[in-house]
């Protein structure tokens, strides 16, 4: 397999420390270790793959779903919880631009659409995931940025119909969430949870529903086949009339070639502090359980957790390696430490990184594979994978049935990915563009 960063990305060091991994027990699923004939096979075992097999074998079709590590192993298993709006970053100028202020408001109604899509699965099957917060909170890291926040305000209405709030910095203090901040813009859309608990409790309904799914057996080799796709497992042979590629940010350059240069994998870190008692908090001045982040280009995210542990998130990582990860983990805190001065003495009991992925046209995509008949994925979701990727799998289950799909499904995500400028060497422009949003962030 061919990827674009080096091999320490793609093994267990950089989750090594992950929380959410200490919140659950689990016990290993099988690998695949013999030839066999599906409908449709899954590569991947995250939020989209799980999410789509749970809905076809709803439907009584045949599924498989391959894992190369275990449920949950890549950035699903690893971000931070927030089940919120996004999925893509293009502005509404560029949507109107391109696909009409009626497909503006498609995209962005279908980012509403996808965390009614996750607390539909949460409420129907009971699964407890720690769920908390209100929708979320944009804070306004520079004076300028509130008014940023303002005018953005005057579009949520027209976008997603739900209820909002503009918050002046003196406000704050008194809601819980004090800070260096000069403002901020709470929108009632979303909520925290523990994508773990999620992400198992996917799994166990799928497989509930029928669906098989093997872990630690990843896909040596795919191709079609003359009554559809053959994909090379531990040495074995799986069959299927379709395939869904759902590998996001942990994705090949050559599985299949279609995908060299059309995604960008970028790094995000996160750390995890140990429970903090009420006083603690306090003397932060921060103690709701909102989700929030801030305005930088390079943003953090952060939120309370039910047990008292602050989650801390953030944007930049452009290097892998053991060396490179202590000096992330090593960033991330002084971060933490500057946003939070009053916590400097409040320990790190984990800190982890995943790879989100981007598009070069900042939307997510959800189809067939062009040229490639049977072959689907959904992928790109700058960030925002809990309810998108979800969200993505329910849609992909409809498609490759042949059906019209009965739930959203916007011009703006049936775009095929284009590839980016310099391909295999896209990677290059990172550090120019991270040092130029770091410059417009101060």
């Amino acid at each position: 397999m061919k990827r674009i960063f080096d091999k320490y990305a793609y093994g267990d060091g950089p989750r090594a420390g992950c929380w959410w991994d200490a919140t659950v027990s689990t016990s290993a699923r099988p690998t695949f270790k013999q030839s066999a004939r599906t409908d449709v096979a899954i590569i991947g075992g995250g939020f989209t793959g799980l999410s789509a097999a749970l809905h076809l074998a709803r439907s009584g079709v045949s599924v498989t779903l391959i894992e190369a590590e275990h449920v949950g192993w890549g950035a699903s298993g690893r971000n931070g919880g927030f089940c919120c709006l996004g999925g893509g970053i293009a502005d509404d100028a560029v949507l109107d631009r391109r696909f009409g202020v009626a497909g503006r408001i498609d995209f962005r109604r279908t980012e509403l659409a996808a965390i009614g899509a996750v607390e539909g699965i949460i409420d129907a099957t009971g699964l407890k995931v720690d769920r908390h917060s209100v929708g979320e909170t944009s804070l306004a890291h520079r004076s300028k940025d509130f008014l940023a926040l303002r005018r953005h305000a005057d579009t949520i209405a027209e976008n997603y119909g739900v209820e909002y709030e503009l918050h002046i910095a003196d406000e704050l203090s008194g809601m819980g969430m004090a800070g260096p901040f000069h403002g901020g813009l709470s929108i009632r859309a979303g909520f925290g949870l523990n994508p773990r608990k999620y992400l198992l409790g996917l799994a166990q309904e799928a497989e509930k529903a029928g669906a098989l799914i093997y872990e630690r057996s990843g896909v040596a080799e795919l191709t079609s086949h003359v009554d559809g796709w053959q994909l090379r497992i531990n040495g074995h042979k799986l069959r299927a009339d379709q395939v869904i590629l759902a590998t996001n940010g942990y994705s090949s350059e050559d599985l299949p070639p279609w995908l060299a240069g059309r995604y960008m994998p970028g790094q995000s870190n996160v750390l995890v502090t140990r429970p903090m008692s009420h006083e603690e908090l306090e003397a932060a001045g921060w103690t709701s359980t909102q989700m929030a982040y801030d305005t930088r280009n390079l943003l953090h995210y952060f939120r309370l957790m039910p047990d008292g542990r602050f989650l801390f998130g953030m944007r930049g990582g452009l290097f892998t390696g053991a060396s490179a990860e202590a000096h992330a983990a090593k960033k991330i805190r002084s971060h933490f430490e500057e946003m939070f001065p009053a916590w400097r003495g409040i320990e790190t009991t984990h800190s982890w990184s995943g790879m989100v992925c981007l598009s070069r046209d900042l939307l997510p995509f959800v189809g067939r594979i062009p040229q490639a008949n049977g072959l689907w994925t959904g992928m790109c979701y700058h960030g925002n994978g809990v309810a998108m990727g979800s969200y993505s799998g329910m849609l992909l289950s409809q498609l490759v049935q042949g059906k019209s799909p009965d739930i959203l499904y916007p011009e703006a995500m049936r775009v095929p990915l284009r590839k980016f400028e310099l391909g295999r060497w896209r990677r290059v422009v990172m550090p120019a563009a991270y040092a130029a949003f770091m410059l417009a962030d101060r």
